[in-house]
């Protein structure tokens, strides 16, 4: 946690055992965290049946060129037609926040454009939908062992293999996942 107690710029990596299966293994990148809630991207689940050729299509942003294959990320189950670019703070527009010293985001289709014709941040991730906590709801989570936190780690944010982010973040904890149990036991 910041020295505020908030968890913005933080990862939080599900624990075994999660109960909502939306969040199973999820690595969560916190991009706000305040007295009135928490919203975080998960950075772990790709989105399948929707390419960033057709996001673009769909939302009428014409480009010159062909369009690089940018894979899209499920950011989580809320709004889940909402599109978020988490990436380096390299690219900074009115509408960004800066989430840490070298991470922020941005929500708008000028982003889309930029990165679709090679002009946007150095790094990016994409994601549609958020996650989002209501106030003291994602603190109540983290004391009932829902949840792990670590430092925001860009190799795993924007370079590591999804399926590889959650094992590699635990491990970053020192956390052997193999050894982790699915139930809770209570003395």
């Amino acid at each position: 946690m910041s020295d505020d107690g908030y968890l913005e710029g933080k990862l939080l990596l599900a624990m075994p055992g999660m109960t909502d299966p939306r969040f199973d293994r999820t690595v969560i990148y916190i991009c706000s965290h305040t007295a009135e809630g928490a919203m975080g991207l998960v950075i772990n689940r790709l989105i399948n049946n929707l390419t960033f050729e057709q996001l673009l299509e769909q939302l009428n942003i014409e480009t010159e060129g062909p369009v690089s294959d940018i894979p899209l990320h499920a950011g989580g189950p809320v709004e889940t037609g909402r599109g978020f670019v988490l990436h380096s703070a390299d690219y900074v527009h009115d509408s960004t926040l800066i989430v840490s010293q070298t991470l922020a985001l941005t929500a708008t289709v000028d982003v889309l454009r930029n990165i679709a014709e090679g002009r946007g941040p150095r790094h990016h991730l994409l994601a549609l939908g958020y996650a989002g906590w209501a106030a003291g709801q994602l603190e109540q989570e983290i004391q009932a062992n829902g949840w792990l936190t670590a430092e925001a780690d860009e190799e795993i944010v924007f370079y590591t293999h999804v399926e590889d982010k959650w094992p590699r973040a635990m491990a970053m904890l020192g956390v052997d996942v193999s050894m982790l149990s699915t139930t809770a036991g209570h003395a």
